[in-house]
This record gives C-alpha cells, structure tokens and sequence, in this order.
C-alpha cells in the first residue's frame, strides 16, 4: 500500500472515529447534565446546550484521536 494512502486512511479513520465516540460522550455528559437534546422535540436553552455539548463532544474526539495517531506514528 502506498505510504500516502496508508496515511490519508489512518487520517480518515481517526477522524470518524473521533467525531463519533466524541459525540456519543458528549451527547451522554448531556443527558447526565441534564440536557438532552436529542430526544427532546422542544427548542430551548437545556436544548441548545445539550446540542452544544456533542459538538464539543465531536471537535475534542477528533483532536484525542488525531493526537493519539500522531503519538502511535512516530
């Protein structure tokens, strides 16, 4: 396999990997918080937050597993 689609795979899958566990984690800190956003139909400010927090959730999954791919790379 060549070295830049070795590279551009492992890159893809930290990425989904990222973007879905952190939204899963940020999407159970909500509903442990209080916030649930996705089985909720109202729009408000527990909402808004709970929605807040898997954005977050997904943005910090992305940065752990990116980071751990580059520790793991070396």
């Amino acid at each position: 396999m060549d070295a830049e689609l070795k590279k551009a795979l492992h890159l893809g899958l930290a990425d989904a990997l990222g973007f879905v566990l952190g939204a899963i984690a940020g999407w159970q800190l909500g509903l442990q918080l209080g916030f649930d956003f996705v089985n909720n139909p109202d729009w408000g400010g527990p909402q808004i937050f709970g929605l807040l927090l898997i954005v977050a959730g997904c943005g910090a999954g992305r940065w752990f597993f990116r980071s751990l791919l580059a520790r793991i790379t070396r």
